[in-house]
């Protein structure tokens, strides 16, 4: 069996972390999401991302009765 470097394996693992890193990046892009609660029951929560600069936006309305939860998608701000 033929012994490899280490200095070999170590530029491999790096570039498959790279090439994987910025697939990952390139794929999704940069998501996050927020949620706030008003004083009387109602919950927004907004899912942003920076894919096509925003293009895949959504915010849902929420009115908590009890324990369900009715929620509708509103056109984002």
């Amino acid at each position: 069996m033929k012994a490899t470097s280490v200095w070999k394996r170590l530029s491999g693992a790096a570039l498959l972390a790279i090439v994987l890193a910025g697939a990952g990046a390139a794929m999704g892009g940069c998501a996050y999401s927020g949620v706030a609660a008003t004083p009387d029951g109602t919950v927004v929560i907004t899912r942003n991302d920076l894919l096509l600069f925003g293009l895949l936006r959504k915010v849902y309305v929420c009115k908590v009765n009890g324990g369900a939860m009715t929620c509708t998608e509103t056109a984002a701000p």
